[in-house]
């Protein structure tokens, strides 16, 4: 299928793009950047046509995260965006204004709720205002819902709520569950569980759970001729488009199997083909396509579509190598206990990849690396692959400078200018460590259930990786390996990451209100453990310096023994399935934020003026026909809109 050639960028939108190349939009919290895709022309014709067609599959799916994130986004999405593309009233007033931020933030959060806080998006503008816009558009059906799915701040308030002692899935307004309760859920899957199963699969995974008219549980399954199956359809038609330019037979086993799986549903197959994607490390160009992470799901369950598609940074690629070949000496000297390390360490696949397309649950605001699969059993007996994104956070590096953060925030000239120096590099460097050793480190004990820590096991999981990253990049074995140039530099990633967890990550939620999100309680919960100790141990302070609270790290080899101990307790707690300790450690650590702190750090960001969001526009892969007909290239192009490209999408990608 050919791009889209007739959709054409409007005169305004060129004439008002920002100087700045990486800079596409900005609205409410949001700042929307661009990507680079460097050295895409090197590759061949046949990697080209390969990645257009895994790319135009990462788009198909789109509507499926839409319903997944809640029952209503679609029609709200629709309704908003005939509204946008109809009205032909006054476009320059606040009030349009407002319905138009309303609309973007929809987009951008795949839904009515925020992409990260889960929180529901509270529109500026009036319900008055929207009759106005309704009537005047001529739509009349379904108004009462839309009115109360928009305005309503008590229906559907929360799309993922984890609080302790609530219902998570009752109180939860995703689209994973119907008319069940927490209870019900627990019981239904804890019954498929066989603890002597050595190979489990992922247990409602691809399926909506919900009751039938009988009053009997029952899973929806997401698979071609069921649930989603006209986006699905389209999701397989690519993949068999790409097969036909499988660099090699073992990625083109992948696709077909992958394939397979979504028209049988068949969880089985599902292992089968992430076997095989473990198992393909040759192939230069990469993909994930699929229902894979569960932070969605309050109980960890259910896992959301999403997809990506990239190609392996050879030179960068070296650098994970590195770390990949020496992860049994990581495990070894890791200051865990001896019965939760592994003894030996499998396949652990590293590289470094540039992105091409973003997809689901990965666009517009997307992870800077991954670690797949999921599946503990599959890690252990088969290993996992482990990428760094380099090109997104170049991205978010590049269109950060200047921007006065550091000025602000930072207690003197010399953590600054550390920062300046090393921040880049150890920033790649931790995310390195957390995706390629730190998730598949450790082990859990026989019998031991990767879901045992339920609502809180996403959250110390990301703390887990985390950890085994800020303890190993202070090692001198970082400078012998020459992964990092000198042995302070990771001083720089100390400084930052305690900053961020204690208070600067705190603009991203409104004052007084908890942590919510998973990977925002991860690092506050260990921001607040080691800092409480490191005040123990005089090794950290607060300083007050005209008024304004700064960081202080007086002894930094302190302050890694000290992860070092949390490390140790956070992967005991997964590795025994300690529930009760796990509860007790994010909730005591990850939740409740300084109000102080929290109150400061709103009134400091304020005069910076610095979005606490970002997330990406696609490129636009446009294919090059020479006069028979014949496709001779494919060109990525960048200067798409963040709103034409989001009314492409739903122009040429809606199909559910």
């Amino acid at each position: 299928m050919d791009t889209h050639g007739e959709y054409r960028y409007t005169e305004q939108f060129l004439d008002t793009m920002e100087n700045s190349f990486y800079k596409a939009d900005r609205f409410a919290d949001i700042e929307v950047l661009r990507y680079k895709v460097p050295e895409f022309e090197n590759l061949s014709l046949s990697q080209k046509m390969l990645i257009y067609h895994l790319s135009e599959a990462a788009l198909c799916g789109r509507d499926i995260l839409f319903d997944q994130n809640n029952a209503n986004n679609l029609l709200v999405r629709k309704t908003l965006e005939k509204i946008y593309l109809s009205y032909n009233g006054t476009r320059d007033c606040d009030e349009f204004k407002k319905f138009e931020c309303y609309l973007k933030q929809v987009w951008f959060s795949n839904g009515i709720h925020h992409h990260y806080s889960t929180a529901k998006h509270v529109p500026a503008f009036s319900e008055a205002y929207f009759d106005e816009l309704l009537t005047a558009c001529g739509i009349s059906e379904n108004t009462d819902l839309l009115k109360k799915v928009i305005f309503d701040p008590d229906f559907d308030s929360k799309r993922v709520n984890l609080a302790d002692g609530a219902d998570v899935i009752v109180t939860s307004a995703n689209n994973y569950y119907k008319g069940v309760s927490q209870k019900e859920v627990e019981a239904f899957y804890d019954s498929l569980q066989d603890k002597n199963d050595k190979e489990p699969i992922s247990y409602g995974m691809n399926s909506r759970l919900e009751k039938n008219k009988d009053g009997k549980l029952q899973e929806v399954v997401w698979k071609v001729g069921g649930e989603y199956g006209k986006a699905i359809e389209k999701i397989v038609e690519h993949l068999q488009a790409a097969s036909e330019y499988a660099e090699t037979p073992k990625q083109k086993e992948v696709i077909e199997t992958l394939i397979s799986f979504y028209i049988s549903g068949d969880l089985k197959t599902f292992d089968k083909y992430s076997i095989a994607w473990v198992n393909d490390t040759l192939s230069q160009v990469d993909f994930v396509n699929g229902f894979i992470e569960t932070y969605g799901d309050a109980l960890g369950i259910k896992a959301s579509w999403e997809g990506i598609v990239n190609f392996r940074n050879e030179q960068a690629t070296n650098r994970t190598l590195t770390i990949s070949e020496n992860a049994q000496w990581f495990e070894d000297n890791s200051p865990v206990d001896n019965r939760f390390k592994k003894t030996e360490v499998k396949g652990v696949s590293a590289k470094v990849i540039t992105v091409c397309m973003l997809g689901g649950d990965c666009y517009p605001a997307t992870p800077i690396g991954i670690n797949l699969p999921n599946a503990n059993w599959i890690r252990q007996t088969h290993g996992s692959k482990s990428v760094t994104i380099e090109n997104i956070m170049q991205a978010y590096d590049e269109a950060s400078h200047g921007n006065g953060f550091a000025e602000e925030f930072y207690i003197n000239d010399k953590e600054r200018n550390d920062w300046y120096k090393y921040g880049f590099v150890t920033d790649v460097m931790h995310t390195d460590l957390h995706e390629c050793l730190g998730h598949g480190s450790g082990q859990l004990l026989p019998g031991v259930s990767q879901d045992a820590l339920k609502a809180y096991g996403a959250c110390l999981e990301e703390a887990r990786a985390d950890l085994f990253a800020l303890y190993y990049i202070a090692d001198e074995k970082m400078v012998e390996l020459g992964l990092l140039p000198h042995d302070t530099a990771y001083q720089a990633s100390y400084y930052h990451y305690l900053l961020n967890g204690l208070m600067t990550q705190l603009v991203r939620i409104p004052l007084g209100e908890q942590i919510e999100e998973a990977h925002m309680r991860n690092r506050q919960l260990i921001a607040a453990w080691v800092f409480e100790k490191a005040q123990e141990k005089g090794a950290a302070k607060w300083q007050i310096k005209d008024g304004k609270t700064y960081l202080e790290i007086c002894d930094y080899k302190a302050l890694r023994s000290i992860i070092g101990e949390l490390l140790a307790e956070v992967q005991r707690i997964k590795s025994e399935g300690d529930y009760e300790a796990g509860r007790k450690l994010v909730e005591t650590y990850g939740i409740v934020p300084d109000k102080h702190l929290h109150e400061e750090v709103l009134q400091r960001y304020k005069s910076l003026d610095i979005a606490p969001y970002r997330g990406f526009v696609n490129p636009v892969y446009e294919l090059q026909k020479d006069s028979d007909g014949n496709i001779i290239d494919v060109i990525p192009q960048y200067n798409e809109g963040y709103v034409e490209q989001m009314l492409r999408y739903s122009k040429y990608y809606s199909f559910l």
